[in-house]
């Protein structure tokens, strides 16, 4: 049964994580929680099993061991297609779009958790069905002014440039109305503009729409720059967790990353 969080309780617990593919360990016991409205950046080297705590989080994997207390539940025995109603929302680091639908048919398609009305009544198309989809439209046109998107809504998606597409991304997530915001390197691949573009919205997303998120990023300086909190992972093992300034001068991430420049030295 969900329980009624307080300004005191972690909007997310993730608690003992082990996830194991056969002999390979992608995570040994970490532990981590997220804070209602702060923004928390999970880094570390390539391999450091990032991506497979995301996984965790939204049931995409399910850990050998461990907790995922979210709002009250348990994510670990929550089918995976519940929890988007639970709150949580994700953007990919390979993007995963509808490439022959337009930008505003991508967003509505997101809208179905939110509908009500029965195939019946939306098929129809008459009273609360009719109404329903009018409260769709506002928040999704809401959407598209916010990540300035009018110049590409009938655009397909598939023709954009890979910038706009990760947009795209941004804003179907948004159209869930999640309370967990979770992004998966939403800058890798992108130009310094484009960049720029992303960090603005992301920081806007927070500040103007509360909302908590969870930053998967390999920009070490924009990390730095939006990250109220910082964990820090290596070979599936949490060893830092602080404050941006604590991070950048932690031995334990200095030598981790330090030994990632090494080893591609070592190899030139």
């Amino acid at each position: 049964m969900a329980t009624t969080l307080n300004s005191t309780t972690p909007l997310l617990q993730a608690q003992d994580l082990h996830l194991h593919f056969g002999g390979l360990a992608a995570l040994s016991g970490i532990s981590f929680d997220i804070q209602p409205g702060e923004i928390l950046a999970l880094i570390g080297p390539n391999g450091a099993g990032k991506t497979s705590a995301l996984n965790c989080l939204n049931g995409f994997y399910r850990p050998q061991r461990g907790q995922i207390l979210f709002a009250g539940h348990d994510l670990v025995r929550v089918s995976t297609h519940k929890i988007p109603h639970l709150g949580i929302a994700r953007t990919f680091q390979n993007i995963a779009l509808y490439t022959g639908m337009t930008t505003l048919d991508n967003l509505m398609a997101a809208r179905h958790i939110q509908m009500k009305q029965s195939m019946l009544a939306s098929a129809l198309y008459f009273g609360p069905a009719h109404r329903e989809e009018i409260e769709h439209r506002r928040v999704i046109e809401e959407i598209i002014d916010f990540l300035e998107m009018e110049h590409i809504r009938k655009a397909t998606v598939g023709a954009l440039p890979y910038g706009l597409r990760k947009r795209v991304e941004l804003g179907r997530a948004l159209a869930l109305e999640p309370k967990l915001l979770l992004l998966d390197e939403p800058m890798a691949g992108m130009n310094v503009e484009e960049k720029e573009d992303m960090a603005r919205f992301i920081l806007d997303i927070h500040e103007r729409r509360k909302m908590t998120i969870l930053l998967v990023e390999h920009d070490m300086g924009l990390v730095m720059d939006i990250a109220a909190r910082i964990v820090v992972l290596d070979f599936g093992v949490k060893i830092a967790q602080g404050t941006p300034d604590e991070i950048r001068h932690n031995p334990a991430v200095i030598k981790a990353y330090l030994g990632v420049a090494e080893r591609k030295s070592s190899q030139q």
